[in-house]
């Protein structure tokens, strides 16, 4: 439309009727003239409003996103912490459970062979001397360890003290080709002595060559004079291996340990020895024969019969 006279006329009167409907429709209230007309309107103009606003509402819920990441990135960081020090407080219930169970055995050993002990833990292994098999436990001089002491854990012997700091010790493993023991057989009186070889079993040589053993068998430590380095009865192991006797003086055989050198982490120095030799009584209750099974078989009688030590066959 040209900017004419006509034209800012109509303008002038439409603004005109504008401004009248306007007051007519806010004296009115709710029973104002114009309420159908706007109704109408909202009809026709709805559907239109849907689809813009679905149209925008993703844009303004991606500004929403970007406006909230920080507080959101926060939460999620939160919760990943909760997460993390939840499965460390499970990780070391776990471990809580496992020393429990540990101390449980060995307060029994030392209980049932009446030695007084003193708990450490395992807090380093290998320590400063060389290639040797070693544990580094954190008990020492203040805590009343002294050199040459038996080390035992709730399976069985460990080792013995070798060198004493003021709030660590070194202890020598059963296992290290260095140690030995002065062993006696379980129900018996035959001696030998048990030297460490790494990671394979113990070698005994018994002081009898022609003593009676077996697979099976088991040995304890015998002690030593005033209990020192060893006290009697912790339990060393099972015979795994007998060698043929050859008529020596000695005869060898081969201990698998009750102790795992490579899994220890509590373990108990004994800083009281027995008033008595506890022999066999420490030894863990020996297992229970696995029952054999038994067959029975059922014979059928045939149609056949023998008679006079022919087989007659029926017509």
């Amino acid at each position: 439309m040209r900017d004419t006279r006509e034209s800012r006329l109509l303008l002038v009167l439409l603004i005109a009727v504008a401004f009248a409907l306007i007051t007519v429709d806010i004296r009115g209230g709710e029973d104002s003239p114009v309420d159908g007309a706007r109704q109408g309107a909202a009809a026709v103009f709805g559907p239109i409003e849907n689809g813009v606003s679905s149209a925008v509402d993703p844009v303004g819920n991606a500004v929403s996103a970007i406006r909230d990441s920080g507080d959101r990135h926060d939460r999620l960081a939160e919760l990943e912490k909760e997460n993390a020090a939840l499965k460390a407080r499970l990780g070391s219930d776990d471990r809580n459970t496992s020393r429990l169970k540990q101390l449980d055995k060995m307060l029994k050993i030392a209980g049932e062979g009446q030695y007084g002990i003193k708990g450490a833990q395992v807090i380093a292994i290998g320590a400063a001397q060389g290639f040797s098999w070693t544990i580094t436990v954190d008990v020492g001089a203040h805590d009343g360890i002294r050199r040459d002491m038996t080390v035992l854990n709730g399976d069985g012997l460990v080792g013995r003290v070798t060198t004493v700091g003021p709030d660590t010790a070194t202890v020598l493993l059963a296992n290290d080709p260095d140690f030995t023991v002065g062993t006696r057989m379980e129900a018996g009186d035959e001696l030998g002595f048990a030297s460490g070889q790494g990671d394979r079993p113990l070698r005994v040589e018994l002081l009898n060559g022609k003593a009676e053993v077996k697979k099976g068998d088991r040995l304890v430590t015998f002690g030593s004079q005033a209990d020192k380095p060893f006290v009697p009865g912790v339990p060393v192991g099972v015979v795994s291996r007998v060698d043929p006797s050859s008529g020596d003086l000695t005869r060898t055989l081969y201990v698998t340990p009750y102790v795992s050198f490579s899994k220890l982490d509590i373990v108990g120095i004994v800083v009281q020895v027995p008033k008595k030799d506890p022999r066999d009584t420490v030894l863990p209750a020996k297992p229970k024969p696995t029952p054999t099974p038994t067959v029975t078989v059922t014979v059928t009688p045939s149609a056949t019969a023998p008679v006079g030590g022919q087989i007659q066959q029926q017509q």
